[in-house]
């Protein structure tokens, strides 16, 4: 199976996706979205993730989520993109809900990676929007894949399409997180959203 589109998300979530301490992402969009400004949209339903850096904070990732060499990472000014893209997972959407309050989201507060700025940050960025948490089976690449970080990738936007030179081939992946896991933390989504 060969994937030609990927979810851009904060090169750390992606790594989290990969080893299977996470299967959460909060969504409101990028601002070069096909919908307009702050609006997302679920286009795929299995995709690359994309390691971005643009907007990635550290500092605003739980402190105890963080490996001790991205701790040393933390104050340091924003970092360049890399020559290289590197994927070392997919994702196929499971399940995504609209967030009904904050209170419910702070139900799940042990199930992601996001200090209380980020999700501040998240709730109050177009308020009349809403905000999306989407629940994603990750299954881990027997080896990383590398294509070049080109132009066309840049942006602020949600789906990076690759073009055939860029494609990946996805067999032979494993499931990050076991099946039972996986579908306690969707019923617990479920139970926290459904208040």
């Amino acid at each position: 199976m060969k994937l030609d589109i990927a979810l851009k998300e904060w090169a750390i979530v992606c790594d989290f996706l990969a080893e299977g301490k996470c299967a959460l992402l909060l969504r409101k969009g990028g601002i070069h979205e096909a919908g307009g400004p702050g609006r997302f949209a679920l286009n795929h339903d299995r995709f690359l993730m994309f390691p971005a850096w643009e907007h990635e904070r550290l500092d605003w990732v739980k402190p105890d989520w963080l490996p001790d060499a991205k701790q040393l990472e933390v104050d340091e000014p924003e970092k360049a993109e890399p020559s290289q893209i590197t994927f070392k997972c997919y994702a196929e959407a499971a399940r995504i809900w609209e967030v009904p309050s904050r209170e419910a989201f702070d139900e799940l507060d042990d199930l992601h990676p996001w200090a209380v700025p980020q999700i501040d940050m998240r709730f109050n960025y177009k308020p009349d929007r809403p905000l999306y948490l989407l629940a994603l089976r990750a299954y881990r690449m027997p080896q990383e894949v590398r294509v070049p970080n080109r132009d066309a990738f840049a942006g602020c936007v949600s789906w990076v399409p690759l073009g055939p030179d860029d494609a990946v081939e996805a067999g032979g992946c494993e499931p990050a997180i076991a099946n039972d896991e996986f579908n306690s933390l969707l019923a617990r989504v479920d139970e926290s959203f459904s208040r």
